[in-house]
């Protein structure tokens, strides 16, 4: 009876590790597929067949459909009647291993600008005052601002500086300027070190809009305090990322 009940069990458990392993294979071959999408990988943006990319990755071609209607629902490919798979998407890198502006790093593929939302003085919330040394309920300038790209929008950023230096970022060009030059201009010394936190989080119904997202879609949070080179705190920045048009890079070492 004991091995019945165990012969009764295996089929099942059998079928549902095939489905795994092809759901599996699926998710592996479309991370595979998209690494060269990002990279420009396929002459003239076209993918090749189903039928190759299946012999070439060793995958059944019911695999390789799944992988790329993975890829049509993030928007990076999309098939064409007589022509194939083709790539509709791109995301721009945006580098994690130095203290950059987004003109910076952004700048070989367009036109970085900056739509000033909103600026002002406002009473630092403690969070904000003790992060950027400053007396909890003192002034600190608020700046909320479009980072677009070509006219395409990538980020919201809402950025608190101390008062003392963001006086005079009150007449400066934002639309055009990174902050960060800006704020090594005011200050006369470089920019020295960055904390940040990335994470994910669902876009509320302004950002959504502000960013031409869906509402709730998921965006990247980019949480960062920039210090100058003497160490003192002077950007606080809350940054939205459209996940879906940016990716994050970086070079990281191994300390021993």
């Amino acid at each position: 009876m004991p091995a019945e009940r165990s012969r009764e069990h295996t089929a099942p458990v059998a079928a549902a590790r095939r489905r795994m392993l092809r759901a599996d294979g699926a998710r592996r071959l479309a991370d595979l597929l998209r690494g060269q999408v990002l990279a420009q990988g396929f002459p003239g943006g076209v993918l090749p067949h189903e039928d190759r990319i299946g012999t070439e990755y060793g995958v059944s071609r019911n695999t390789v459909r799944q992988a790329l209607d993975l890829l049509r629902a993030e928007q990076l490919v999309e098939r064409l009647p007589g022509v194939g798979t083709v790539v509709v998407g791109q995301k721009y890198p945006h580098g994690l291993d130095r203290l950059m502006g987004l003109a910076e790093t952004l700048h070989q593929h367009g036109q970085v600008t900056n739509e000033v939302r909103s600026m002002g003085p406002v009473a630092a919330p403690s969070p904000v005052a003790e992060r950027l040394g400053v007396a909890p309920r003192d002034d600190v300038l608020c700046i909320e601002r479009l980072r677009s790209l070509d006219a395409l929008p990538l980020s919201l950023d809402l950025t608190y500086i101390p008062m003392d230096i963001g006086i005079d970022l009150l007449g400066a060009d934002l639309e055009n300027t990174d902050v960060f030059r800006l704020l090594e201009e005011i200050t006369g010394q470089p920019l020295g070190t960055a904390e940040i936190t990335l994470e994910a989080v669902n876009a509320d119904a302004h950002s959504a809009a502000v960013l031409q997202a869906p509402r709730g879609a998921a965006v990247l949070m980019l949480e960062r305090l920039t210090h100058l080179s003497d160490g003192r705190p002077v950007d606080l920045e809350f940054i939205r990322f459209r996940g879906d048009r940016i990716t994050m890079r970086g070079l990281l070492h191994r300390s021993v």
